[in-house]
C-alpha cells in the first residue's frame, strides 16, 4: 500500500501543478491586446495542452485515491471525519477542474472574459484547496 501511497501523492502533487498554472495562462490571455492574434493562439495552444495533460495526472491520482479508500477500509466509523471532509475538496477540485475546462472553451470562442484581476483570484482556490487536503489528511482535526 505504500507504493499505491506514494504514486497517489506524485500524482496530486502533478495535477495541482496544473491546476496552478493553467488559471495564470487564462491571466495572460486576459491581458493580450485583440490585435495580437500570434500570442493569443500561442497561450490557448498552451493552455489546452496543460488541461489535456492535467486530466492524465487527475485520472491516476482520483483511481489511486480511491484504491487507499477501499484498501484501507478508511472512513467507517467514529473518528473518520477528515475522509468525508477531504472527499469534499477533491469533488471540489474535479469541480475547479472543469471550470478551467469551460472557462478555456470560452476563451477559444472568444466570448465571456473576465478580467485579469478576476482571474488571479480564481488562480488562488487550488491553493486553498490543496492546503485543506494537506491538513485534513496529516492532521485528521476530526
Amino acid at each position: 500500500m505504500l507504493w499505491i501511497k506514494s504514486l497517489h501523492i506524485v500524482f496530486v502533487a502533478s495535477w495541482f501543478a496544473g491546476l496552478f498554472y493553467l488559471p495564470r495562462i487564462f491571466v495572460n490571455l486576459a491581458m493580450v491586446p485583440p490585435e495580437s492574434v500570434a500570442e493569443r493562439e500561442r497561450l490557448l495552444l498552451m493552455a489546452r495542452k496543460l488541461l489535456r495533460f492535467s486530466t492524465m495526472l487527475a485520472v491516476p491520482a482520483v483511481g489511486l485515491g480511491l484504491w487507499l479508500w477501499l484498501g484501507y477500509g478508511i472512513g467507517r466509523g467514529p473518528g473518520n471525519g477528515w475522509l468525508h471532509a477531504k472527499l469534499l475538496v477533491v469533488v471540489l477540485a474535479l469541480g475547479y477542474h472543469h471550470a478551467c475546462s469551460v472557462m478555456l472553451k470560452k476563451f477559444m470562442r472568444g466570448d465571456g472574459q473576465r478580467s485579469h484581476i478576476w482571474y488571479r483570484w480564481f488562480n488562488e482556490v487550488p491553493v486553498l484547496l490543496l492546503l485543506v487536503a494537506v491538513i485534513l489528511v496529516v492532521v485528521k482535526p476530526f
